[in-house]
C-alpha cells in the first residue's frame, strides 16, 4: 500500500495550550496513527526566531512542545519526530529555492502585508520600519520544511493555506527551470477542527493573552478556569450553551452523549460557578495521566534529546540523498561532472 506523507511543525515561541491540543498535536497524532500515513512531525525552532529573540524562551518551549507531543501519546515509532534545526538540509534547500522565489510572491504574504499597514496607520514614512528579513522571508523557510521531505497533505489552519499556495507555486517553478523533482503539496483544512476559546471568549491564542497551559498544575489550572469570563444569568436561570467559552472547552474533550447531558445541565440553570468546578474535575481527570508524563519528561531532558535525535536521523537519512540530487540539478558539487 503506498503512503500518503503527511508534515506538520509547531512553533517553539510558546508552552502548549488547550486550544492547541485540540486544533493541532491532537488531530495530529491521531492522523499518525492510520496505516497509510507517513508521518513528519518537527519542531519549527528556527521560525521561532522570527517572533522571539529571546534564547531561553526558545529553549524552554521546544523542551515543553517536544514533552507536550511525546506525553499525550505521539508514538516515534511510527513517526519521523524531529526539530527543524537539526537538519542543515532544510536551511541549504531554504537558499536555493530563495534564488528562484519571485519577491512579488513574498510581497503579497499576509504577515507581511499587516506588517506593512500596522506602520501606514501609525503613521511612518517608512513603509518597511522594523520589519526583518526572516518575516519577509518566512514563507521560502516553509516551503522548505516541506519540498525537503516532498509533503503531500499539509495539515494547516485556515491562516496558513496561503503558504502552502506559495510552496506550490515554488515548486513548480523549481520544476519548470530544474527538471521535476518536487511533489505538489496540498494544503489539509479540517472544517471541523476545534477552535478553543480564550479566557475573554476569543480564539485561545498566546498573542491573546487568554491561553490554559495544557498542563498547568492543579491549583493554577482551577484558577484560570474560574477566570474564564461568562454572562450574568443567575443561578436556576436556563442558559445557552452555543457560543459559551466553558461548553466550547468542554466540547473539545467530550463526547456526544456526554455534551447531551451537560446542555440538560444548562437548560436546567445551572450555576456559573457550579460549571466551573465541573469543568475543571473533568478537565483535570482527563489531563491527569498526560501531566504526569509530562512532567517526568521535562525533568529528564535527556530522552527529550534523545528522542529527537532518533527522528532527526531519520528525518536526514530521507534529506541527505535527496539534498543531493537537487544540488546536482543546480549546478552544485564536484567538479567531475
Amino acid at each position: 500500500m503506498s503512503k500518503t506523507r503527511v508534515l506538520t511543525g509547531i512553533t517553539t515561541t510558546g508552552i502548549p495550550h488547550l486550544g492547541n491540543y485540540a486544533g493541532a498535536i491532537r488531530p495530529a497524532i491521531e492522523a499518525s496513527q492510520a496505516e497509510n500515513a507517513e508521518s513528519f512531525l518537527f519542531l519549527a525552532d528556527y521560525h521561532a526566531l522570527i517572533k522571539c529573540h529571546e534564547p531561553e524562551r526558545v529553549r524552554e518551549s521546544a523542551r515543553s512542545v517536544a514533552a507536550t507531543w511525546l506525553a499525550t501519546g505521539l508514538d516515534v515509532d511510527r513517526v519521523t519526530f524531529y526539530r527543524q534545526s537539526a537538519i542543515p538540509e532544510i536551511t541549504e534547500l531554504s537558499w536555493i529555492l530563495t534564488t528562484i522565489a519571485a519577491k512579488g510572491l513574498m510581497n503579497r504574504a499576509h504577515a507581511y502585508k499587516a506588517a506593512v499597514q500596522d506602520n501606514l496607520e501609525n503613521g511612518d514614512g517608512d513603509a518597511d520600519k522594523g520589519i526583518e528579513m526572516g518575516l519577509f522571508s518566512y514563507p521560502i523557510l516553509m516551503t522548505a520544511d516541506i519540498l525537503m521531505f516532498n509533503g503531500q497533505k499539509i495539515p494547516v489552519g485556515k491562516d496558513q493555506t496561503q503558504h502552502i499556495e506559495m510552496a506550490r507555486d515554488i515548486a513548480q517553478r523549481f520544476n519548470f527551470i530544474y527538471g521535476d523533482t518536487f511533489s505538489l503539496p496540498e494544503a489539509v483544512v479540517d472544517e471541523s477542527a476545534m477552535i478553543i476559546p480564550g479566557l475573554d471568549g476569543r480564539k485561545m491564542s498566546k498573542s491573546y493573552n487568554n491561553t490554559i497551559q495544557l498542563f498547568e498544575t492543579e491549583k493554577k489550572f482551577k484558577k484560570l478556569i474560574n477566570k474564564i469570563k461568562t454572562n450574568s444569568l443567575e443561578p436556576g436561570e436556563p442558559k445557552d450553551p452555543e457560543g459559551c467559552t466553558l461548553f466550547s472547552i468542554y466540547s473539545a474533550f467530550s463526547n456526544e452523549a456526554q455534551q447531551a447531558d451537560v446542555r440538560k445541565m444548562y437548560a436546567d440553570g445551572i450555576a456559573w460557578g457550579e460549571m466551573k468546578k465541573f469543568l475543571f474535575e473533568f478537565l483535570n481527570e482527563e489531563l491527569k495521566d498526560k501531566r504526569d508524563e509530562y512532567n517526568r519528561l521535562m525533568a529528564d531532558p535527556a530522552e527529550l534529546d534523545r528522542a529527537l535525535k532518533v527522528g532527526a536521523e531519520k528525518a536526514r537519512n530521507v534529506a541527505r540523498p535527496f539534498l543531493d540530487e537537487i544540488r546536482s540539478k543546480v549546478g552544485i558539487g564536484g567538479m567531475v561532472f
